[in-house]
Order: C-alpha cells, then sequence, then structure tokens
C-alpha cells in the first residue's frame, strides 16, 4: 500500500502510523523522566492539521534532532504521561485529541502508555460486539467488534499488515522491499494476510461471544490492550527506524527495554487478574509480535510505521487464538 497517499481531505505519508502535519527525525534512543529515566533537554511541537495514513494516524507536526531523546522541562515529572496521552491517543485512534507535543520524546512516552488507548479501543469495541451478540449471536457480535476495532483506528494497523506481507513476501532486498510497501495497491500476499488475519479474529471471538457476552467483550478488550503491548518491544532502542524519514522515525528506538518488560508484565498481570487465561493471552499476543519483529529487522533493517501496525494486529491476532485454545 502507499505510504504516501490522502486519506479524505488530506493528504499525507503512510507507512504503518498516520499523521496529521509533517513529521522529520532521526534515530536516537529517548531517555524517560523517573520512573523510567532522567531528565533533559529537548525541542519540538505539533497540531493537528493534515491527516497522513501510516497504520497509527497521528495528529501534529514532528521535529527531532540527532541524538538520544531527551524529554524537556514540560515532560519532567509526570508531565511525560499527558504527552504521551495525547500523542498516542492521536497517532493511535481516530478520536480528536490536540497534540501539544509531536517530538522523540512524547513518542517514547506513547509508545510506553500505548496499553492504555488500547484498553480504550478494546473495551469499545468489545461493547458494540456484545450488544450485537446479545441480540444476534456470537457470529454477529465478533463482526461488530472487529469492525467497531477498525473504527477507531481506520483500519490503519490492518493497512500496516497488508504492506508488510507484501513487503516481506516480495522477496526483495530491503530498499526495493519499502518501497513496495509503500505502493497504493495491495499484492496477493497482503490480500491473503489481510482476509486470513480479520476471519482468524472474528472466529476466535464468535467463540468467545458464544459463551457469554461477558466473555467475548473481555476477549476483545485484552485482544487490544495486548496489541498496543507490542509497540514498545517494536520502539526498543536496539531496533533501528528502517528508514530515516516517517513517522516510524520518530518513535524508533525511544523506549527503554526495562520499561517493556514492565509494560507487558504489568498488562499480563492485570489481564491474569481478571481470568487467569487472559493473562496468558497476552503474553501470546507480544511473543508472537516479536518474532515478527525479529524477521522485519533482519529483511527491512528496522521498523516502519507499517511494522509498528503490523505487530499491533498480530498481537492481537495472538492474544485472541490464544484465548480461544486455552
Amino acid at each position: 500500500m502507499n505510504d504516501e497517499h490522502a486519506q479524505p481531505g488530506a493528504a499525507g505519508e503512510r507507512e504503518g502510523l498516520s499523521a496529521q502535519g509533517s513529521a522529520s527525525a532521526t534515530s536516537g534512543p529517548a531517555r524517560f523522566p523517573a520512573p523510567l529515566a532522567g531528565r533533559g533537554t529537548g525541542d519540538g511541537h505539533g497540531q493537528p492539521q493534515t491527516e497522513d495514513a501510516e497504520g497509527l494516524s497521528a495528529q501534529g507536526s514532528a521535529s527531532a534532532t540527532s541524538g538520544p531523546a531527551r524529554f524537556p522541562a514540560p515532560l519532567a515529572g509526570f508531565g511525560w504521561v499527558g504527552a504521551g496521552l495525547r500523542f498516542g491517543f492521536g497517532t493511535l485512534t481516530v478520536l480528536r485529541v490536540r497534540v501539544h507535543r509531536w517530538d522523540r520524546a512524547a513518542g517514547g512516552a506513547a509508545m510506553v502508555l500505548a496499553p492504555l488507548v488500547g484498553l480504550v479501543v478494546g473495551v469499545s469495541a468489545g461493547a458494540a460486539g456484545a450488544l450485537v451478540a446479545w441480540r444476534g449471536g456470537g457470529l454477529l457480535g465478533g463482526v461488530a467488534a472487529v469492525a467497531a476495532g477498525a473504527l477507531l483506528t481506520r483500519g490503519l494497523h490492518l493497512d500496516g499488515v497488508a504492506d508488510v506481507a507484501d513487503g516481506l513476501g516480495s522477496g526483495k532486498p530491503a530498499g526495493d522491499a519499502l518501497r513496495i510497501m509503500k505502493q497504493s495497491d495491495i499484492g496477493p500476499f497482503g490480500v491473503l494476510t489481510l482476509v486470513l488475519l480479520v476471519l482468524a479474529q472474528i472466529a476466535a471471538l464468535a467463540g468467545q461471544f458464544a459463551v457469554s457476552p461477558v466473555r467475548g467483550a473481555l476477549a476483545a478488550a485484552v485482544a487490544a490492550t495486548a496489541g498496543r503491548a507490542a509497540l514498545a518491544w517494536g520502539c526498543l532502542r536496539s531496533v533501528p527506524a528502517a528508514r530515516p524519514g516517517g513517522l516510524g522515525a520518530v518513535v524508533a528506538a525511544t523506549v527503554r527495554p526495562a520499561a517493556a518488560v514492565a509494560v507487558t508484565l504489568l498488562v499480563a498481570g492485570a489481564a491474569a487478574a481478571v481470568r487467569w487465561q487472559a493473562g496468558v493471552a497476552v503474553l501470546c499476543g507480544v511473543l508472537a509480535a516479536g518474532v515478527l519483529l525479529r524477521r522485519c529487522v533482519r529483511r527491512f533493517g528496522g521498523v516502519t510505521g507499517d511494522v509498528l501496525g503490523a505487530l499491533v494486529e498480530t498481537a492481537a491476532t495472538a492474544a485472541l487464538v490464544a484465548t480461544a485454545l486455552v
């Protein structure tokens, strides 16, 4: 799919993230304030202007300088939470959230806090599915939940899945594969992968909704949260951006390993507290995303917005399948 095609009424670059504005960044790890890391200085801010499609939808303009991303004074203390949540909801959903900061520091915070965004998306999708399942049965409930999740993200994570499948399936060198991922059309690998992934999600959710609407809603919420937990791993400091431009470069290499581990354990623990199978599902989802991440880094030389979007859907799908099997 084309990373540079325009959404209705807007134009931009698409690579698994979707942005409103312009982005420029260079690779380098982010340093988080306590409890994630120390404090520092930095610059960059943005406000919603246009809408791009890169698998994660974003609002604002990005600016970054070479070297590690450091938190400026406004992000000191707990300021990083607000900036990260605004960045996260602005990039991971279609909700109209005003993004005050659009830089690597805020982007790194957003990737750590992404499971909270996933929880909101998952609860909303699960509620829609439960309502439909209550009157129409488990299968329709599964369809409704998947459709609601896609609407809340404008289907941009799914678009990232298709692009990554085309890039990996092309068998071409990294540069050519990345160009294929930016094309506007979907190849056979992308179509097949996307169809199978959506069918797996619907089938797994249909089984849970058939047990009870509450069970189905819980599965949808856990899967969406697990999907966003995988983003921290995709943005580890050891994982570079596959290309210097694009929104993927804004968030690449911004998360410390300790933060990724803490987020995963926290999400898995919270899910297990509700139902132990849900905790296992979260771990399975993150593990599956890790396998895909390893393959993409070797194949493309790093991550892009498309890759991050694919990680979200891979983790969510694996979590749903694990829920159905455990």
